[in-house]
C-alpha cells in the first residue's frame, strides 16, 4: 500500500510539474480535467452514490458541466477576472431556471450544493491558472504547493513524532495540534528557501507559505467534514493510495485563491 501510495505521488508531482513547467495551454487542459473530475467526484458525494455504482448525471449536475466549461474557456480566451465572474452568475441564474422549471423534482439544498460545487472545485483551481500566467508565475504557483502538499508531509512527520494533543477529535482523529504546528513551520521554512532562490522578499515569502498553510489545513478538515457527512471515505479511486482528485486537492483548492489574493496585495 505505501509503495502503491508512493509511486502514484511521484506520477502525480511528474505529471503536474511537467504541465506547471510548460504552462499556456497545457496547464490549462489539466487543471480542466481535474476540474471537470473533480466536479463529478463533489457530485456522487453529495448524492451519496457508491463509488462502484455508475450513474447518470442529472439536470442540475449537467448545467454544472456546462456551467464550468463556459468558466474554463472564458478564463483560456481573456483571463479576465471580470468576465469569468460573468460566468458565476449566469451559472447561478441557469440553475434557479432549473430549479423552478423542474419544481418539485429538486430539493433547493441540493441545487445549492452544485452551485457550490461549481465554485468549490472550478473557480478556487482556476486561481493556480490565474497565478501560473503572471510573469513569475512558476515561483508563485510554488507557494500553493508548498503551503498545502509541504504543510501536509510536515504535519503528518511532526505528528507522528511528537503528537499528542488532538487538534479535531471527531472530525480527523489522526491530527495533532503539534502536528499543524509542525507543517505551518515546515512551509514557512520551505518558504525562505524558495525566497532565496528565487531572490524575492523573505519576510514575504514565508508569511505567504505560512498563511497558506493554516488555511490549507482548514481546506482539508473541510472536505473530510463532507465525507463524514455524507458517510464516505474517499472521493474516488482515480488515485491509488490517495482516492480521488478532491481527496489529493483538498488543501490545494482553498490555498490557490488565499496565496492568489496575497501574491496580488504584497508581492504583484
Amino acid at each position: 500500500m505505501f509503495k502503491t501510495r508512493l509511486l502514484s505521488g511521484i506520477c502525480l508531482v511528474l505529471i503536474l510539474g511537467a504541465a506547471i513547467y510548460m504552462g499556456g495551454f497545457v496547464f490549462w487542459a489539466l487543471l480542466f480535467l481535474i476540474s471537470m473530475i473533480g466536479y463529478r467526484e463533489f457530485c456522487r458525494a453529495v448524492r451519496q452514490i457508491p463509488l462502484n455504482e455508475k450513474y447518470k448525471p442529472d439536470v442540475p449536475e449537467i448545467v454544472g458541466y456546462i456551467s464550468i466549461i463556459a468558466y474554463e474557456i472564458v478564463m483560456l480566451m481573456t483571463a479576465s477576472p471580470k468576465n469569468m465572474f460573468y460566468v458565476v452568475i449566469g451559472a447561478m441564474i441557469l440553475l434557479m431556471f432549473t430549479y423552478v422549471l423542474k419544481f418539485p423534482k429538486f430539493d433547493s439544498a441540493y441545487v445549492m450544493q452544485v452551485c457550490f460545487g461549481i465554485i468549490y472545485v472550478a473557480v478556487l483551481l482556476g486561481c493556480l491558472y490565474m497565478i501560473r500566467i503572471r510573469d513569475r508565475g512558476i515561483v508563485e504557483i510554488l507557494m500553493v504547493f508548498i503551503s498545502s502538499w509541504v504543510c501536509d508531509t510536515c504535519a503528518y512527520l511532526a505528528g507522528r513524532t511528537f503528537g499528542k494533543h488532538k487538534l479535531a477529535p471527531i472530525l480527523s482523529p489522526k491530527k495533532s495540534i503539534e502536528g499543524s504546528v509542525g507543517g505551518v513551520l515546515g512551509a514557512v521554512i520551505v518558504g525562505m528557501i524558495l525566497a532565496c532562490i528565487a531572490k524575492g522578499n523573505m519576510a514575504v515569502y514565508s508569511a505567504v507559505c505560512g498563511v497558506g498553510a493554516v488555511i490549507s489545513q482548514v481546506g482539508d478538515l473541510f472536505a473530510s467534514g463532507i465525507k463524514r457527512n455524507r458517510g464516505i471515505k474517499d472521493y474516488g479511486n482515480l488515485i491509488p493510495g490517495h482516492g480521488g482528485i478532491l481527496d489529493r486537492f483538498d488543501s490545494v483548492i482553498i490555498t490557490a485563491p488565499v496565496v492568489f489574493i496575497m501574491v496580488d496585495l504584497f508581492i504583484a
